[in-house]
């Protein structure tokens, strides 16, 4: 772990600097919990002193006991010889006199009592030549601060003194301890975070925070992942156990106190947060002597100076432990006087306010310190706040229906800019349905529940039929929220409604927006038109993308433009409008620091990532893309899954293509079109590679007819080029071609330079199927060129490789062609395209001419030959021999000979120990 490297950069190098005769001392401090006894561990098997004879003084509240070890037999690993316990310290200065040089280790030396610390100092104040002492001590626990001792000891100027604070875990250390124990996949950034906040970074109680939390469950959102299985939130921390040690060190030590030393530690549980002076002896009410409990209390009690006359504990939990020990009439009474204390804080803290109104029986306060914590928190942008707030307060029957009403409003808005939940649309739906509201709020609450189930749960008919309920019932009583439905239901991503009826809406939101007078609607029609018409491939969608306005004292019509913008800047991914793209990504960024919106931002990050995919950014993609996929999970990223997929095909990493490529976030009846097609189009590659015409057709076959249904055929640049490869492979030039004449027809007068490119590429397959290979070789040349122009370097090198094919099967400009196939494979190479370079050298060794090849077989001793370069490569990303055979056109027990030898030679364990082959060398062929 990374602690290991801070203590040898510390610790090890001034030890082994010393002469063996030289006397040492090593202090090692920290409060309990922190990792004395590991690192003690660890400078026990450090050569410098693993070899010594040893003494070891055990200190434990009944006493303390000696362990005597002889020194392990040099220049062996042997276990030391047989080791004997004592139970006394008085004779410590003369077995170590006697025993020098000697390693002297006593742990927890502040619970040391009077005549056994009289016996450390007196080994200490006249230590024997060669003396390696290593004590640990809890500082806070010290009955006198700065005497670990409890008397100064005298150090004599020959005795080296090195003293090593253990201090808490940073957030990276406490993420390696639990993605060591729970797994990688259970432990977001979220959840991370929160674990290093309620542990105070403490190693122990991490240590027994991660053990609890092993078997955490059910899954909170009500789903049906094993217990022990789903991914861990923040909810999963806060609601833990206090871990049974640092329970039973709090109970320990709130027993030696008084009882006013108590109510000032009570009153800073219950506040819960750092406080002041005046603050912790006003909750604790204590009128007279309340600074003297305060000091006293300071030193055996959790609770810490954590700040210049600020009060808390260093460990959050801590203070949960001593908040279980109240009485409830007690806590009632600190609630109450907490509550008072806060209000006079300016600003005033409104969300800690209402917590403790809540607890103090005092409902109308806290529902008004809970509205004015949610809009502080909504205007703030924290969304995430706003939502947790109002979802908890609406689960308590105490709140009335106009105080409802209220709070469900603002949830409603924020759960679309925030990351709702599950139980979010659980709330909305309820809300909705609640009969004791009035019907436009209702219907405020029913519009962004079906905006929230389609954008952020993946159930996009279930929010579609929310949204139309809302257009068709409130056109005549509410025209503005009849307008933004109408709006919200012209967009065209969802699979299975047809353009046709996308744009019907469209006609009627924009008579409805501009008949209702209001701006802020109409900044929403303006918003989903622009959203609308470029998802088509309409050249004007850019137009009234340009018209969105950037700056404007209304948040409301910024929020709409910030929607149209990001909605611009993914789908001209999609039409392969790069430029543009990053240009409207950056744009968007920059509105965000003036009106935060997390979905938006991650939207953001996705899009990104997907533009890096199209225009051959890889290097460091695939982590990027797993780790937002790890923390967000679910629909919001499912083009980050998209992404993951068409990388792991173009490696050869063909288990993880069906991994990503398969879920229902891109495959279900709630996809989006434009993505769904993308996946089928990965699908069919998988197949056709994998020799499954049959799978390959099918899939080609489904995604056509989804797209035909769907009418938006500028997305069927990622499917078109599979789907008639598919089609072709099996026989059908019929059907082939009439798949590409309506691509053709579809796309006709559309801006989307990816469907023109993918077209062309849909024409050159079909000539090569009709065996007018010249045709196609200058079709694949032509798509070559638009690929580059856009630039798409992965399907310029696939054409690029395509085309070479073709000329010399017919047998022409082969030595043009060869140096095609070269350039395809160097491409390829630099993308880290594994499978698709071995395949294009494979073609390449079976066309160079004879005159290019040296005679004879060459010799490579312990290198790997080019061949075994490839095959380590193929076999390092999880390919079968199976599979590598079928990409090489190899047999598959030449395969595996080449496996053994590049395991045997690389001296790799595993196949999996193969990916780390040495990418520096120059790569064959």
């Amino acid at each position: 772990m990374r602690e290991v490297v801070e203590w040898d950069t510390g610790i090890r190098e001034p030890l082994a600097s010393f002469a063996p005769g030289a006397a040492v001392l090593v202090l090692v401090e920290g409060e309990a919990g922190t990792g004395k006894t590991r690192f003690v561990r660890w400078l026990l098997g450090l050569p410098e002193l693993g070899r010594m004879p040893r003494l070891t003084v055990a200190f434990t509240a009944s006493g303390a006991s000696v362990h005597e070890e002889s020194a392990r037999p040099t220049g062996t690993a042997q276990p030391r010889p047989a080791a004997r316990t004592c139970t006394s310290l008085g004779e410590l200065p003369v077995l170590i006199g006697a025993r020098a040089p000697t390693l002297l280790v006593a742990e927890n030396v502040h619970r040391a009592g009077e005549q056994d610390a009289r016996a450390l100092r007196a080994v200490l104040a006249h230590p024997p030549a060669g003396l390696r002492a290593v004590l640990t001590y809890r500082p806070e626990e010290l009955a006198r601060h700065g005497l670990m001792l409890g008397a100064p000891v005298g150090y004599p100027a020959e005795l080296t003194i090195l003293r090593r604070r253990l201090g808490p875990l940073t957030v990276e250390a406490v993420r390696e301890m639990a993605v060591a124990a729970l797994g990688e996949e259970r432990c977001p950034a979220r959840f991370v975070t929160r674990l290093h906040e309620r542990s105070g970074g403490i190693a122990q109680v991490v240590a027994d925070l991660v053990t609890e939390l092993k078997t955490a469950g059910p899954p909170a959102d009500g789903s049906a992942t094993p217990v022990g299985r789903h991914r861990l939130t923040a909810a999963d921390v806060d609601e833990a156990a206090v871990p049974v040690r640092l329970m039973e060190l709090v109970v320990g030590r709130m027993a030696t106190l008084d009882e006013k030393q108590q109510r000032v530690v009570s009153a800073a549980a219950v506040l819960d947060a750092v406080a002041t002076e005046d603050e912790l002896i006003s909750v604790a009410a204590l009128s007279t002597g309340g600074r003297a409990a305060l000091i006293a209390a300071l030193s055996p009690s959790p609770l810490h100076e954590v700040g210049p006359g600020r009060y808390g504990f260093r460990v959050p939990m801590e203070s949960a432990a001593v908040y279980q020990l109240l009485p409830g009439p007690v806590r009632w009474e600190l609630h109450g006087r907490a509550a008072e204390a806060l209000k006079a804080r300016r600003p005033v803290p409104w969300e800690r306010l209402a917590r403790h109104q809540l607890a103090s029986g005092r409902i109308a306060d806290w529902l008004e310190s809970v509205e004015n914590a949610a809009r502080e928190a909504a205007e703030a942008g924290d969304h995430q706040l706003t939502i947790s707030l109002i979802e908890d307060t609406l689960a308590h029957p105490e709140v009335p229906p106009s105080e409802r009403a209220r709070l469900a409003r603002i949830l409603t808005r924020s759960a679309n800019d925030g990351l709702g939940s599950d139980r979010t649309a659980k709330v909305l739906r309820r809300l909705a349905d609640d009969p004791a509201l009035p019907t436009v709020v209702r219907g405020e609450i029913r519009l962004n529940l079906g905006i929230f189930l389609y954008n952020q749960v993946g159930r996009g008919h279930d929010g579609r039929a929310e949204v139309a309920k809302v257009a068709e019932e409130l056109s005549d009583s509410s025209p503005v929220l009849a307008a933004r439905a109408m709006a919200t239901l012209a967009m065209p991503f969802l699979t299975g409604v047809p353009l046709a009826e996308n744009l019907a809406w469209l006609a009627r939101a924009e008579a409805t927006a501009a008949e209702s007078g209001d701006a802020v609607v109409q900044a929403a029609f303006a918003s989903n038109r622009s959203s609308v018409l470029c998802a088509t491939g309409n050249a004007d969608g850019w137009r009234h993308v340009a018209r969105l306005p950037r700056k404007c004292d209304d948040p409301r019509i910024l929020r709409y433009s910030i929607f149209g913008l990001a909605n611009a800047a993914e789908l001209a991914v999609w039409l392969g409008e790069y430029a543009r793209a990053r240009e409207l990504t950056a744009e968007c960024v920059s509105m965000w620091a003036r009106c935060k919106q997390p979905y938006w931002e991650q939207s953001a990050l996705v899009t990104s990532m997907h533009l890096d995919l199209r225009t051959g950014q890889w290097a460091g993609l695939a982590d990027r893309a797993r780790t937002l996929v790890a923390e967000a999970g679910g629909p919001r990223v499912s083009n980050a899954r998209l992404v993951l997929g068409l990388l792991a095909l173009a490696k050869g990493e063909w288990d993880q293509v069906d991994t990503y490529l398969s879920g229902s976030e891109l495959l279900g009846d709630d996809a989006n079109a434009h993505e769904m097609a993308a996946a089928s189009g990965g699908r069919i590659r998988l197949a056709l590679t994998r020799h499954d015409p049959e799978a390959a057709t099918r899939e080609g076959a489904e995604a056509w007819a989804r797209l035909q249904a769907k009418g938006v055929w500028v997305w069927a640049a990622e499917l078109a080029p599979w789907a008639v490869e598919a089609t072709s492979r099996a026989g059908d030039l019929d059907t082939a071609r009439q798949m590409v004449d309506e691509f053709a027809a579809g796309i006709a007068g559309r801006q989307a330079p990816a469907a023109t490119a993918a077209l062309t590429w849909c024409r050159a397959m079909l000539a090569e199927a009709d065996g007018e290979l010249q045709e196609a070789a200058e079709h694949f040349q032509l798509a070559r060129t638009h690929f580059q122009a856009l630039p798409r370097p992965y399907e310029a090198a696939l054409t690029a490789e395509a085309g070479a094919r073709c000329a010399l099967a017919g047998g022409w400009r082969i030595s043009a062609s060869i140096s095609q196939l070269e350039a395809a494979a160097r491409e390829l190479g630099a993308l880290g395209a594994a499978w698709d370079v071995a395949r294009v050298r494979t073609k390449l060794r079976n066309h160079q001419p004879a005159e290019r090849r040296r005679p004879g077989r060459p010799g490579y001793g312990e290198r790997l030959s080019p061949r075994e370069q490839e095959v380590a490569a193929l076999a390092g990303a999880g390919m079968s021999n199976r599979e590598i055979a079928t990409t090489l056109y190899l047999s598959p027990r030449t395969v595996e000979q080449h496996v053994a030898r590049a395991l045997r030679k690389l001296g790799a364990a595993s196949r999996r120990d193969l990916a780390l082959l040495d990418r520096n060398s120059e790569p064959p062929g």
